[in-house]
């Protein structure tokens, strides 16, 4: 099982986390990748395979302080955010100008 944290948008949200099968995980992330945004998770996936696998992960919500490790984050309204994460991994972020972030 993978953990995906849902990095929301909203202002009341809470990031939660929650527990994936590989399978799941790799319909959401594309081989080598660890960042997603649900428009384009969208875009390329069949509507009603995502649906079954959304339904099945949001039932698996795991409580952070038992989280062991994070292998993905997932962006929902975040559009302005993808300029940083060009490769989709979270250790190659940039800034708008190139350099990187860490």
């Amino acid at each position: 099982m993978k953990n995906i944290q849902v990095i929301d948008g909203a202002i009341n949200s809470v990031y939660d986390i929650f527990s994936a099968t590989e399978e799941e995980f790799s319909r959401i992330f594309p081989t080598g990748t660890d960042i997603a945004f649900i428009d384009e998770v969208m875009q390329n996936g069949d509507a009603t395979v995502l649906a079954a696998t959304f339904k099945s992960i949001w039932q698996r919500r795991i409580e952070k302080k038992n989280a062991v490790g994070i292998h993905g984050l997932l962006f929902y309204e975040l559009e302005k955010k993808k300029i940083y994460y060009p490769t989709r991994r979270d250790e190659d972020a940039i800034n708008p100008n190139g350099t990187h972030l860490r």
